[in-house]
């Protein structure tokens, strides 16, 4: 029984939702005292979990129905019981980054967990299976996949073999091992292709007008091919391929055949779009840089502008993230941590550099 802070039992399902949301929140306090380190001990987050409350939210887990308002808390609860338990912040198992140690990412049900070496990875896997099944919960270790940036073979824990890939989807987008977007950017044409294809009887109505039909591709096709555009590194190459989709996709709206001689140009006059494509997949990436520029510290921040330790490969080095807002706004580091601070002038950039890109066959 879930009791609220003066002990009393609590029967309504709205009481007990909201004294999960206390200790949620609570959960993640930490004493303002306390100095603001990677490597604090949990055992400083106040208030601890009850014993029985873990149980009770285990059973509960358990026999929930999906749309429960309470399974997103009761999960988030005893997830964060499990990965308290395994020690992670103490663990030694790391990805270093500008001094701070990574070895978890965690969002839902889904969980990455990383080291540098296998043995490290190893010890870290085996930690959260023992763990979870002290809880209750078993580790399916056909659904576990594991990724490296060498080849390895037959990777095994406790006696079971552990898939080995190079590539997965996490959160709806691609990672590969080589860190290549190439393969992501592709996916996402195709799957606009595919939803095209879902709409050709809309496309081809002559009933439904113009204007219309340029509504619907803008907010049923391009979202599907902008997802998750934040984090992509767009070389010229995958430039000329998202153009080419999106005048393709105008082009089927205007019943315009690829052997019509037919100027790019006159398409778009027709068409009148605003943003190209391109435009709009740098739009969210702007935004979404001054967004991390303007937070003082967060594992967001400290990924983009933080360098690992090591050295890399020998030969010319690839286009990364940051090279390409460089890039685009003219400006230096120091420049665009004064500038995104300003939010109307940011703005004001964003919506300049992004009025003002072309399509590479303009």
């Amino acid at each position: 029984m879930i009791k609220n802070k003066d002990g009393k039992d609590l029967t309504e399902a709205e009481e007990i939702k909201k004294r999960w949301q206390e200790y949620t929140e609570d959960l993640y306090r930490r004493d303002k005292n306390i100095e603001d380190s990677f490597d604090g001990v949990v055992s400083e987050l106040e208030p601890d979990i009850l014993r029985s409350e873990v149980e009770w939210a285990l059973r509960s887990t358990a026999n929930n129905k999906a749309g429960c308002i309470l399974s997103p808390y009761l999960f988030n609860l005893y997830a964060e019981h499990i990965m308290r338990r395994v020690g992670l912040d103490e663990s030694k198992a790391r990805v270093k980054i500008s001094g701070r140690n990574i070895n978890n990412l965690r969002y839902a049900d889904d969980t990455t967990l990383m080291a540098e070496s296998e043995e490290e990875l190893r010890s870290l896997i085996t930690k959260v299976k023992e763990e979870s099944a002290k809880a209750g919960l078993q580790l399916n270790i056909k659904k576990t996949k594991i990724m490296t940036t060498r080849p390895i073979d037959n990777w095994q824990i406790e006696g079971e073999n552990v898939e080995t890939v190079t590539d997965f989807i996490f959160l709806g987008t691609k990672i590969t091992a080589d860190a290549d977007c190439s393969q992501e950017i592709r996916r996402r044409l195709l799957l606009g292709r595919r939803t095209m294809a879902n709409l050709d009887k809309i496309v081809k109505s002559r009933d439904i007008t113009l204007a219309t039909k340029v509504r619907i591709v803008k907010a049923m096709v391009l979202p599907i091919v902008t997802y998750g555009c934040e984090s992509l590194t767009i070389r010229k190459a995958e430039r000329r391929k998202i153009d080419a989709f999106e005048l393709w996709c105008w082009r089927k709206i205007l019943r315009v055949p690829w052997t019509a001689r037919r100027s790019n140009q006159s398409i778009l006059q027709e068409i009148m779009p605003g943003y190209s494509l391109e435009g709009r997949l740098l739009e969210a990436k702007l935004k979404y840089f001054g967004h991390i520029m303007r937070r003082q510290e967060s594992l967001e921040k400290i990924t983009m502008l933080g360098k690992m330790e090591g050295k890399r490969k020998r030969g010319r080095p690839r286009a990364r993230w940051m090279d390409g807002i460089l890039e685009v706004t003219g400006l230096t580091l120091k420049e665009l941590g004064a500038v995104t601070a300003d939010r109307e002038l940011w703005r004001g950039l964003v919506h300049e550099v992004t009025k003002s890109r072309r399509r590479l066959n303009d």
